[in-house]
């Protein structure tokens, strides 16, 4: 990594682009600090002082919780993306998009841009009208407020939506991508602090030494296993049988389909957040504390992460039922979205129209079937190790009081765009490399 960077440095065009990147960063995280207006801070601060916003604080690199006007941050582009995604497979209309190459992703990508203003609206007025009910709006619940609330969160996630395609564009690439890193990595220093602050400050020699030795070798454990995972994938052998065109035989090559153990990425983990946390935040717009909740307050126990795997006693350890759910909600959106952008039936007729097969396997129906079989299997072994990750912070969290914001899930997004980001430098390094190569 140390190497690609330096080599990076040495090329000025690169240089250039690394410099406009860390520039566009820079700016992203100014923003983070600039307060919203109409917005009682103090107020919105108290409410969202809880452990079970750290998902969505990380993502916003803590503008969530400061009432930024980037507190939406890009979050409403993700869901939009996704969105777009599911519904291109399940709308043909979509779907033709899709395949008449560049013009309909640009077509694809206008789509998800509308819907990120939609997205954008409909959360930020929701919020307004959740801090206008509970007298968190100076000035009091106006019309002028709502409007005051609703275009400077739009605003901003439009902004970063904005500055993530031009550091696309003219950066290294992968612009969303890389915001959603600086703001996760944004939040990590504070978190060791507080470690430190609870493990390590004021303790014995002994004890701190232990405490810190665990810490680094859970954290270095975790990203060997994300980086396995994100790497790990299976091979499917793939045989073309020769044919004759003019005087010439041709095929005959031997290639494999590469299916991804983490084919579904941290989509799986996002959904299952999402899902698990929307009722919390939703209470905590309207001043509902799971403590202070009358009529489900059970139900926000279990939803609430603090409350999984407390090992202080038995009496807590049933609501660890919120980590089953949350665990099953893993495996359902693993299946659920490797199914819906990985189809075995159309690579198997691409397969046999291509005068492909797979060794030991007939074409059409079996390879269907063999694809489905191995797939499954795939997915189901990808779900379990996006468990063990995501599951390794609620353990020590519970056990020990941990509670960080940066868990599985943002080790998983810090590895994966960190390995892509060096991948296009390595790349741009070689294009340069290959051009110089013929004007010489």
């Amino acid at each position: 990594m140390f190497k690609t960077f330096r080599n990076a440095l040495k090329v000025k065009d690169i240089r250039n682009k690394l410099f406009y990147t860390a520039v566009a960063l820079l700016i992203v995280r100014l923003g983070t600090l600039l307060p919203a207006p109409a917005i009682s801070h103090d107020v919105t601060r108290q409410w969202f002082d809880t452990d079970v916003l750290d998902f969505f604080n990380s993502l916003t690199g803590g503008s969530f919780t400061r009432m930024s006007i980037f507190a939406l941050s890009i979050t409403p582009y993700i869901s939009s993306s996704i969105i777009v995604q599911l519904l291109t497979i399940a709308i043909p209309k979509l779907e033709e998009l899709h395949k008449e190459g560049e013009d309909g992703r640009r077509k694809l990508n206008d789509i998800t841009r509308y819907l990120t203003v939609v997205l954008a609206v409909v959360e930020s007025l929701a919020m307004a009208i959740g801090f206008g009910g509970s007298g968190a709006l100076e000035g009091g619940f106006n019309f002028t407020n709502v409007i005051l609330i609703v275009a400077s969160f739009t605003a901003g996630a439009m902004f970063l939506m904005w500055l993530g395609e031009r550091i696309t564009q003219n950066g290294v690439g992968n612009g969303i991508s890389i915001i959603l890193l600086i703001n996760i990595v944004s939040r990590m220093p504070a978190d060791f602090i507080d470690l430190y602050n609870k493990f390590m400050n004021g303790k014995p020699v002994l004890t701190a030494a232990f405490a810190a030795v665990l810490i680094v070798a859970v954290c270095i454990v975790t990203i060997m296993l994300v980086i396995l995972l994100q790497n790990a994938e299976r091979k499917i052998p793939v045989q073309y049988a020769k044919k004759v065109q003019g005087r010439k035989m041709v095929g005959g090559q031997t290639s494999h389909i590469p299916l991804k153990v983490n084919t579904a990425g941290v989509i799986p983990v996002i959904f299952a957040n999402s899902l698990m946390t929307l009722p919390i935040v939703v209470a905590s717009f309207f001043n509902v504390q799971p403590a202070r909740a009358y009529f489900w307050p059970k139900v926000l126990k279990v939803l609430h992460q603090d409350s999984w795997l407390v090992f202080k006693g038995w009496g807590e350890f049933k609501y660890s039922l919120g980590l089953l759910i949350y665990i099953a909600l893993l495996v359902f959106f693993a299946y659920f979205y490797t199914s819906i952008t990985f189809n075995p039936i159309e690579v198997a007729n691409n397969m046999k129209k291509q005068g492909g097969f797979i060794p030991g396997i007939r074409p059409g129906k079996p390879t269907t079937e063999y694809l489905t079989k191995v797939l499954n299997n795939v997915i189901l072994l990808g779900a379990i190790g996006l468990t063990i990750v995501s599951v390794i912070p609620i353990f020590f969290s519970g056990a020990f009081g941990a509670n960080v914001s940066f868990g599985g899930t943002s080790i998983i997004i810090i590895v994966g765009v960190i390995i892509e980001t060096l991948k296009q430098v390595e790349s741009q390094l070689l294009v340069r490399h290959y051009k110089g190569f013929l004007n010489d």
